[in-house]
Formats: C-alpha cells, sequence, structure tokens
C-alpha cells in the first residue's frame, strides 16, 4: 500500500510548526513501524510549479508493508495526529501500485505488480537535477507545467519536492488511464519536455510511477468532491 497526503495550512503559527518538521519529522517517521518508504514534501507556489515556495502546503509520501501498518499510523500516530491538528485541511489518498520505473534517492521503493486499472489512476514524476541544468530544467518546463492544468481528464495536479529547485516531483490524479496517455503522448509541451530530457540530459536520477485510486480520507471537502472516492 502507497499513501500520499496533502495539508494546508493557513496561519503564520501553523507554518512555522509545518516548516520546522521538514527537518524534525524524517527522524521519527524511519522510527514507525511497517513504514519501509517515506519522504516529507514541500511544494511551489502556483500550484506547486512555481519557483518560490509555498509555506503553507506540504506532502506526505508513504510506502507500507501492509494495510494494518497504515491503519494504525494514520489513527494513532502522534506525529501524524499533529499534522492533522494543526492544520486547516488535510487529505489522504491511498494507492495501490501498477508500475514503476526509475530510482528515488537509489531505491526502487513501489511493487511493480503490473496490473490494470479501469478507474482513476495517480501518476508520480520524480527527479533529482543537476546543478549545472537547473536553469534549462526551469526554462522549459514551467510552461509545461501551466498547459497540463488545462488537460481533459485531470482531476489534481500539485509540484512537490524534497529540496527547492533541485529535486522537483509531480503529483497528479486522472480520471483514467486513456486520459493520462493522451496527455503524454499529444500534449506539444509535454512531449518537448521528454526531448529535451533526453538532448540535455538534465537528470542524474529520475522515476515515474502510476496507481490506482483506492480511496481517500480527510477534512478537505473541495478536495474530495473531486475525487469522488470512498472512505477506506
Amino acid at each position: 500500500m502507497v499513501s500520499m497526503s496533502f495539508f494546508q495550512y493557513k496561519n503564520f503559527k501553523q507554518r512555522w510548526w509545518a516548516f520546522k518538521q521538514m527537518n524534525l519529522a524524517p527522524e521519527a517517521l524511519k522510527k514507525v513501524e511497517g513504514l519501509s518508504f517515506t519522504k516529507l514534501l514541500g511544494s511551489g507556489g502556483k500550484q506547486g510549479f512555481g519557483l518560490l515556495p509555498n509555506w503553507g502546503f506540504y506532502g506526505l509520501l508513504g510506502v507500507w508493508d501492509n494495510a494494518a501498518a497504515a491503519h494504525h499510523f494514520f489513527n494513532h500516530h502522534p506525529l501524524l495526529l499533529d499534522f492533522k491538528s494543526k492544520s486547516t485541511h488535510y487529505q489522504h489518498i491511498f494507492l495501490e501500485p501498477l508500475s514503476a520505473h526509475g530510482k528515488w534517492d537509489g531505491q526502487e521503493p513501489f511493487a511493480n505488480p503490473k496490473q490494470k486499472s479501469d478507474g482513476k489512476i495517480a501518476v508520480i514524476t520524480r527527479a533529482k537535477i543537476k546543478w549545472n541544468k537547473i536553469f534549462q530544467f526551469w526554462r522549459f518546463v514551467s510552461p509545461a507545467s501551466k498547459d497540463m492544468q488545462h488537460k481533459d481528464g485531470l482531476i489534481f495536479s500539485v509540484g512537490i519536492g524534497e529540496i527547492p529547485l533541485i529535486q522537483q516531483a509531480t503529483f497528479s490524479i486522472w480520471e483514467n488511464t486513456e486520459k493520462m496517455r493522451q496527455y503524454a503522448y499529444n500534449s506539444t509541451q509535454h512531449t518537448q519536455v521528454i526531448q529535451k530530457t533526453r538532448e540535455l540530459n538534465w537528470y542524474s536520477e529520475e522515476l515515474f510511477a502510476r496507481f490506482a485510486v483506492k480511496s481517500t480520507e480527510g477534512n478537505w471537502d473541495a478536495f474530495k468532491a473531486q475525487l469522488d472516492l470512498p472512505h477506506p
């Protein structure tokens, strides 16, 4: 099981607490039983794709050994309860891996059972950008990110990352696999970015993964309305 959580913080006190967790929480997360891989992720402005940070929006990715470990964490762990209570809105999305290619910090975190899904799917793309390629990367990727927001079948997307400018990821949810593929193969902006990636060798590491969206839980009503999924 894979989980992707988002937390929104409104006032300064909430945001300062959330910002400090980027340094403090990873050590605590390492000790969570059944959590085999995790990343606490910040975001940029402009739906996550801006160069300046969004101090009020954070993501938490988790890969779980089993559903029982995930359930215990989300309902009982003090750190997660703090994330929920101090945020204005939060939403957990529970996922089942479909396919994955590449590595994240030298690991292959997502199981690859090669299943198919006829329902909503989520996509994670993640890359570590070479220092000497940062300017070229953002010059080409920013227009493509804006173009993505208006594509048919896209339910939700956000840019997230571990380190601003250098370690970047995109999380998106689509109505189905076909809609996602139409964007991937028919969008001029997207295909240009793929071509430039091969030509200019921007990344020192990259990963692409697809997931079936199974359920969601949280108090983010606008988010839940878009997903229209059951509680786990």
